[in-house]
């Protein structure tokens, strides 16, 4: 399939989902509970195979479209920002037709952009409903052979709150995911096939997370390349960009994260409308809290009067966003590639690119590409073929260009 057809199928797909009243409301919750149940015991390693379970995956909400692949649903373990054994759910996806490229099939480690709190939510479960927005794009990588393996994260179906724009447990969860794909008997990958990793928005901080980690978590990952679009790197930077748009539910995700993640009530902090919201936010997929909490302002929701961005830059908050910063003297060892717009309204621009100096300036090799496709949606649709072409001239050997001497 052509890249420009697949960024048209990528922006009527995403925009029929933001019409549909399946969008709207939040997936049903099959009758799948036992699987994301958590076993007393957790195997020995991370990225060993707890579960697994046949699976589909269906490109649009009528299912019309099936992908031509052997889908699995996986539990695997990985470790939270504390190192602590958890399990965490996905599904690797394999083409059914033969690899003919270079060498043995590429496996993709995808991390998916912001899917919500709640359990249903999980691409996992919206994957065999044909209601994963981000599957037009996860198509378009199966249809060029390569294996792809999709994590949750940390509490996406699994026990436990969703850890959103958690950097290490994102990062542990994308390179887990690989080495339990690597795991699954007949998966069709093993440790020796070439590895890239990708993902946009949530998904982009995920795939910068994991790649900055990879060197000393999962070494011995045969990783070639991350490609990560409107990196959200600094999340001081983004939560004053968020708030009082109509994503501030995102901010709200990511405060309920933090709080949760580090043992902390935000209860005194927040009014009765605060409370409310985050206890609504707390069971919603993504387009549930944009149409429920469009537009909101933080200072409305605090028991002091003061906006959330305030609070984030005063103890112990500061230094929780601190922790999550990316490329904080930490970088890739491998190829890499920013993609973002100079207009897309979630992650600001200056995020990204500052993002590519900090790497750079350890010594990456960064790859950034600017487009000016307007919106976040706008920047997703716009950066699909950068990251297809990408990732084909890596797994084909080629060089990698560098930009970090414009940047």
């Amino acid at each position: 399939m052509k890249k420009h057809t697949l960024a048209r199928v990528a922006a009527g797909a995403m925009m029929a989902l933001s019409l549909s009243p399946l969008a709207m409301t939040s997936p049903a919750q099959a009758d799948d509970t036992s699987f994301y149940e958590t076993p007393a015991t957790l195997p020995a390693d991370n990225g060993d195979i707890v579960r697994s379970e046949p699976s589909e995956f269906y490109v649009d909400p009528v299912k019309l479209i099936k992908a031509d692949a052997d889908v699995q649903r996986i539990m695997y373990r990985s470790t939270d920002r504390t190192g602590t054994p958890i399990a965490v759910t996905g599904t690797m996806l394999t083409p059914k037709q033969a690899w003919v490229g270079r060498g043995k099939r590429p496996l993709i480690g995808y991390a998916v952009g912001t899917q919500g709190l709640g359990d249903q939510c999980a691409p996992s479960r919206t994957l065999g409903k044909g209601l994963e927005y981000e599957g037009p794009f996860i198509a378009g990588l199966l249809a060029r052979g390569y294996a792809i393996v999709v994590t949750d994260y940390e509490g996406l179906g699994t026990e436990g709150e969703h850890t959103y724009m958690m950097r290490e447990t994102q990062g542990h969860a994308v390179l887990d995911a690989v080495r339990a794909a690597q795991r699954l008997p007949g998966s069709g990958v093993t440790s020796e096939n070439p590895v890239a990793i990708s993902g946009f928005s949530q998904g982009g901080g995920a795939a910068a997370s994991a790649g900055e980690l990879a060197p000393t978590y999962a070494p011995e990952i045969n990783l070639k390349a991350v490609a990560a679009g409107a990196v959200p790197a600094d999340l001081g930077q983004v939560a004053t960009n968020l708030d009082g748009s109509l994503y501030v539910s995102f901010m709200g995700y990511a405060v309920s994260a933090l709080s949760t993640s580090y043992g902390i009530d935000m209860t005194p902090m927040l009014n009765a409308e605060g409370q409310d919201m985050m206890t609504r936010l707390a069971g919603q997929c993504t387009l549930d809290s944009l149409a429920t909490f469009p537009f909101v302002r933080s200072k409305e929701l605090t028991t002091n009067g003061l906006p959330v961005t305030d609070l984030l830059t005063k103890a112990p908050f500061d230094q929780m966003v601190a922790d999550q910063l990316i490329g904080n003297g930490r970088r890739p060892t491998v190829p890499v590639l920013i993609t973002h717009s100079v207009l897309d309204d979630v992650i600001p621009y200056t995020t990204g690119k500052q993002l590519g100096q900090r790497w750079c300036r350890q010594g990456a090799k960064v790859q950034f590409d600017t487009n000016y496709a307007p919106t976040h949606v706008g920047d997703y649709v716009a950066s699909m073929p950068s990251i297809f072409l990408f990732l084909e001239a890596r797994f084909a050997g080629l060089p990698a260009l560098n930009s970090c001497w414009r940047l």
